[in-house]
């Protein structure tokens, strides 16, 4: 074999070893015991969006705007040459030049070679970018899911505790603790059962539908279009039982001729707010309570606490009034 089929050879085993790495839909990157960069692959040039003049003979660490240049991941990779170690999903976070935000993971593995002791090594670069949001998205389902099944069981506790069993007999506390149980019921099913977003009028007549009977017992007035939130919509529907079930019992829906008129207004001032106002009226005489039973704090604990607004009770002798305010935010 002369010099010439050597050359031949040896080139042709080298357009193989680069067609195999070009062949790998991650980036790689081979660097000599120096780090300095001896090639790269496709999807490197492609990811990066730089060329060969850019990358190859440069210091790994001084490659764009010197995003690798981390000085315990250069501790790393310096100790793999003498010690044969790997780096495995070593993370950096970083403002690359021409992509911009990106999470990458950097593992690096020393060559093996069988006729020599090979002091190269291969980097290989994955993007997690959309896997580490899909993760942090999911922890805050899974803290969000916590933090409302805390509330939740802690809610139906308070109920059960709470829902006044003087002078009743066991089938009326029943009723009256299993009644409350199922707006809640109510109130999660219309505010997971509809997608992400419900409108703030359909959501008043669905809630309100079982209490007015196709009368004119309950009037929602027209208003203007407000898509809201699951978190809004049940904390919103847990306060309208709660005032319905109140006016069935004792106000205005406890006469033929009570009516409770509903209607929202939208506040433009920043950030915007809804103000929703229950009116009652032709009940019988409202005498306000001595304290607050466990309704109101019910209702001033969804308001407040879930909702981030207020909420004001009224209690005229012609009527309950409610107004509640609500921060919903900036126009989408």
């Amino acid at each position: 074999m002369n010099l010439e089929d050597l050359y031949r050879l040896l080139r042709k085993d080298h357009v193989r070893a680069q067609s195999i790495i070009d062949a790998v839909a991650d980036p790689l990157v081979l660097v000599d015991e120096k780090l300095c960069v001896l090639t790269a692959s496709r999807a490197f040039f492609e990811t990066f969006k730089v060329d060969g003049d850019e990358t190859l003979g440069q210091h790994f660490h001084e490659l764009g705007n010197r995003q690798w240049d981390i000085p315990e991941l250069r501790r790393l990779l310096e100790e793999i040459i003498p010690k044969s170690t790997a780096v495995v999903d070593y993370e950096v976070e970083h403002d690359f030049p021409r992509i911009g935000r990106r999470t990458m993971l950097v593992s690096a593995r020393r060559l093996f070679h069988p006729h020599n002791n090979s002091r190269t090594l291969l980097l290989s670069i994955v993007d997690a970018t959309q896997r580490r949001q899909r993760e942090a998205e999911q922890d805050m389902l899974l803290g969000e899911l916590r933090h409302r099944m805390k509330n939740l069981l802690a809610l139906v506790q308070a109920m059960a505790r709470q829902t006044t069993a003087n002078g009743r007999s066991g089938e009326e506390y029943r009723d009256a603790f299993l009644g409350r149980f199922n707006a809640l019921v109510q109130a999660h099913d219309l505010a997971y059962s509809e997608g992400d977003e419900t409108d703030l009028g359909e959501m008043l007549e669905r809630t309100l539908e079982p209490y007015s009977e196709g009368s004119k017992a309950v009037l929602i007035e027209p208003g203007p279009t407000l898509p809201l939130a699951s978190r809004q919509i049940m904390s919103l529907s847990l306060i309208l039982h709660e005032l319905a079930t109140n006016a069935i019992k004792h106000g205005a829906l406890s006469v033929p001729e009570g009516q409770i008129r509903l209607r929202w207004e939208l506040e433009e001032a920043s950030p915007r707010h809804l103000r929703l106002i229950w009116q009652e009226s032709g009940g019988p005489p409202v005498v306000p309570p001595v304290s607050p039973g466990f309704g109101t704090q019910l209702i001033e604990f969804a308001a407040e606490r879930e909702l981030g607004g207020s909420v004001e009770l009224n209690y005229a002798q012609s009527g309950l009034g409610v107004e509640i305010v609500v921060p919903i935010g900036p126009v989408s």
